[in-house]
């Protein structure tokens, strides 16, 4: 297994770091192992584009048509009469 050395950690983030270690009761060593593992285990995953997820998010509200795509078109002001 590797290791590595961090220096020049603040203090605030050690003690914060401390206090989180004693709370899921482990060492502050396995904490910051856990704390990295979360941080990177969907690192390199592909996430759906913003269009993709919004059309999700109203299919659940009834959408059943496509939306145009709008790449390269300029954007309006909205016209409230």
């Amino acid at each position: 297994m590797a290791q590595f050395v961090v220096r020049h950690l603040e203090d605030e983030v050690k003690s914060r770091l401390q206090r989180r270690a004693a709370r899921h009761g482990r060492s502050m060593e396995e904490e910051a192992r856990d704390i990295l593992r979360n941080a990177l285990k969907n690192e390199g995953a592909s996430h759906p584009l913003l269009g993709s997820r919004i059309a999700a998010r109203f299919t659940r509200r009834g959408l059943v048509k496509d939306l145009p795509e709008l790449h390269g078109q300029v954007a309006r002001p909205a016209h409230f009469e």
